[in-house]
């Protein structure tokens, strides 16, 4: 399966089951060991596990592996793996916390920008 079509089978299956902030990051430029991550909130454990398993049931059903799944127990953050995308579901407070999207080069939620370009004018007022 290509890439535009994993990604979009991962976003479709996240969408399916209300998933929020979803964004899909392309980090080909940054590592060799996946092609994109997404990254997407769930509202409460059990809407973060349903998402996961929703990732993995839909990949499943297309044929794609799954590498792992790592969180399920607490469902605060689950990891999917399906090698050439990475996925991250969490809670809105685990994801604010971690800010993957400032790791990997995604723009993140509106409030994760509107945070950083706060903090980008106050670092530029100090210059």
């Amino acid at each position: 399966m290509k890439l535009a079509q994993l990604e979009k089978l991962v976003v479709d299956a996240l969408e399916d089951i209300k998933g929020r902030d979803i964004e899909v990051i392309n980090t080909t430029k940054l590592t060799s060991l996946f092609d994109a991550i997404v990254v997407a909130c769930g509202d409460s454990n059990r809407q973060v596990k349903s998402l996961a398993r929703n990732v993995q049931d839909k990949a499943r059903e297309a044929g794609v592996h799954v590498l792992s799944c790592e969180g399920e127990e607490s469902g605060e953050w689950v990891l999917v793996d399906l090698g050439d995308v990475v996925v991250h579901v969490m809670q809105p407070a685990i994801r604010s916390y971690y800010r993957l999207e400032e790791l990997w080069g995604g723009k993140g939620p509106e409030r994760v920008r509107r945070a950083s370009a706060v903090t980008k004018e106050a670092a530029a007022g100090d210059a």
